[in-house]
């Protein structure tokens, strides 16, 4: 099939979550069986994420009720992709412009996802993750997926990170001052800027995604300015390993102890779902009445706000001029200490014509 000069095609990485009561379990099941989460053998590792899925689904379920039965994940990424589409529609104007999306481990599959790509035929392809900050477990499994599935003839294009870009920063700063100002502006408030954890074994191994989440946390505190009491915390702790901290749950306790407020901000995550709307809002608001902890204030993840769909459409105009690969955009490149970062790990490198 010849390639059709002028298409461009926009892929956006996400992991995806259940869509009905029904794909939890199997939901779960694919994101233990992915080696970059659970780094046993396969012997070991799919019937570890069997009895972990299966272990889990019940309560899983339960969180998934309290948002209707399924997760908002997919119709918030349509939404983004629809928004993405438009953007560079206006700011491309010669091309042909398709956003689709991949997702890792629910409906639509990375694989359905380059098979569409295929499709299109496009003249080239831009990889644009929606997890800012780069990590093994999430950027680098969804490129190891699509450089297994993808078998076209594009030049590949990928947006590695974009951590400290000024969009992602003046999107993230505008959600928090909005959340405190229609709180009445509180005084006494610590910023909590929460991320989803990992085991620290992860870091020590080289994955940049602590060091990157540290930089958003900073950007957006220096974009708000120095009245701001803030701190970078961890959510979403499972398994018996060592994690990354301090936990979001002792950050609430630690605000207590010292009389604040909270308001929290999702900094690594830019679509509402579980972690959001169950973790954050129900379960560590609970814990925070029970402490005492007012008021406790959850700022909105970024969804389709006018900055961060800028960003997306800025990142992909950005790695279009350059040599087909990876790069981050407006980002600082990885220090050496991080082997794992994707511009010069191996493992995530697709060449640019297949």
């Amino acid at each position: 099939m010849s390639t059709e000069r002028g298409k461009l095609a926009v892929v956006l990485f996400n992991l995806g979550g259940p869509d009905g009561p029904d794909a939890v379990r199997p939901f779960l099941f694919n994101l233990f069986r992915d080696k970059a989460i659970i780094g046993a053998p396969a012997a070991i590792r799919y019937p570890l994420a069997a009895f972990i899925s299966t272990m889990r689904a019940p309560s899983a379920r339960k969180n998934y009720d309290l948002m209707g039965g399924g997760s908002p994940l997919l119709p918030e990424t349509v939404a983004q992709a629809e928004a993405l589409e438009e953007s560079l529609a206006q700011r491309l104007p010669d091309r042909h412009v398709k956003v689709f999306v991949a997702m890792r481990y629910w409906k639509p599959f990375t694989e359905q996802a380059a098979k569409a790509v295929q499709a299109f035929d496009p003249e080239e392809v831009v990889l644009l993750p929606l997890y800012p900050q780069f990590s093994t477990t999430t950027t680098g499994s969804s490129l190891k997926a699509w450089n297994r599935a993808y078998d076209g003839g594009a030049s590949v294009h990928t947006v590695c990170c974009y951590p400290t870009s000024s969009g992602l920063i003046e999107a993230h700063a505008k959600r928090i001052q909005d959340c405190w100002q229609a709180a009445g502006s509180p005084p006494n408030i610590r910023l909590l800027f929460s991320a989803h954890g990992l085991p620290e074994k992860v870091i020590l191994d080289g994955d940049p995604y602590q060091a990157q989440i540290e930089q958003t946390a900073a950007a957006v505190a220096e974009r708000l300015g120095a009245s701001w009491d803030w701190q970078v915390c961890y959510q979403s702790r499972v398994g018996p390993l060592k994690w990354i901290g301090p936990s979001t749950i002792e950050a609430i306790q630690t605000a207590g102890k010292d009389g604040k407020g909270v308001l929290l901000t999702p900094i690594a995550f830019v679509s509402e779902h579980v972690e959001t709307l169950v973790e954050l809002d129900h379960e560590y608001a609970e814990l925070a009445r029970g402490l005492g902890v007012s008021p406790y204030l959850r700022a909105p993840a970024l969804g389709v706000t006018d900055r961060f769909i800028d960003t997306l459409s800025e990142a992909t105009i950005d790695v279009l001029r350059k040599t087909p690969g990876m790069e981050p955009f407006q980002s600082q490149v990885c220090d050496n200490k991080w082997g794992q970062c994707p511009r010069t790990c191996n493992a995530y490198q697709s060449g640019a014509k297949r």
